[in-house]
């Protein structure tokens, strides 16, 4: 069932390059948010089920996970999750609200600057994409969640057999740290349907356009 919405190499190069416009606006954001140079790339993405992304994040990543989880209503439907390893998300979380706060307060403000960092790019990765494809979404507040690949990509609304993860991965950087981490957006087979055809006619648009 996967092959009905395989994406041709075309499609896969407007939707990388869709994302990467979402997440340098995020980065345009959260700049704003830290006051220094935010830098976000998204390199590469992949195409796979629920179960492969699991084994596949768990085959990279030897710490606990921590992501921002989002979901999102509109012409394409789904959850969207900004994964980080444990570890990364402390980095991450420092260098947001800086170095001089004492670690017994970081742990009580990690939660929420979590969430927000998560909103922020999130937000701006997803509605950036819906706006280019003259769609729009709505987007549900962030919710913080923590464990393996395989309890992240779990969910009682996508069954293995009828959902696939757009598999994200990002190079990040903030306060000269680099910091790795994931988007994933997990969609039933329609909503993925939907959006192959919406970056099909963004593909046209294009064209034309410079035709």
């Amino acid at each position: 069932m996967a092959q009905v919405v395989a994406l041709t190499e075309l499609e896969r190069d407007a939707l990388t390059e869709l994302v990467n416009i979402g997440v340098s606006r995020a980065a345009s954001s959260l700049r704003k948010m830290v006051g220094e140079e935010v830098l976000l790339s998204v390199p590469s993405i992949e195409v796979m089920n629920p179960h492969d992304a699991a084994r596949l994040i768990g085959e990279r990543e030897i710490d606990d996970l921590v992501a921002i989880q989002q979901q999102f209503e509109g012409a394409f439907s789904g959850r969207a999750l900004l994964i980080f390893p444990e570890a990364t998300s402390l980095d991450l979380v420092r260098a947001i609200i800086g170095d001089d706060v004492p670690p017994d307060q970081i742990a009580e403000m990690e939660q929420e600057a979590l969430a927000e960092t998560g909103n922020v790019i999130l937000n701006g990765c997803l509605a950036t994409m819906a706006n280019m494809l003259k769609r729009s979404l709505n987007i549900s507040l962030p919710e913080v969640i923590r464990g393996d690949g395989a309890r992240l990509f779990a969910s009682s609304q996508e069954s293995s057999n009828d959902g696939l993860v757009l598999f994200l991965y990002i190079n990040f950087s903030v306060r000269n740290r680099d910091i790795r981490g994931y988007i994933a957006m997990l969609m039933d087979l329609p909503s993925l349907s939907a959006l192959k055809e919406l970056i099909a006619s963004f593909i046209l648009r294009v064209v034309g356009d410079e035709a």
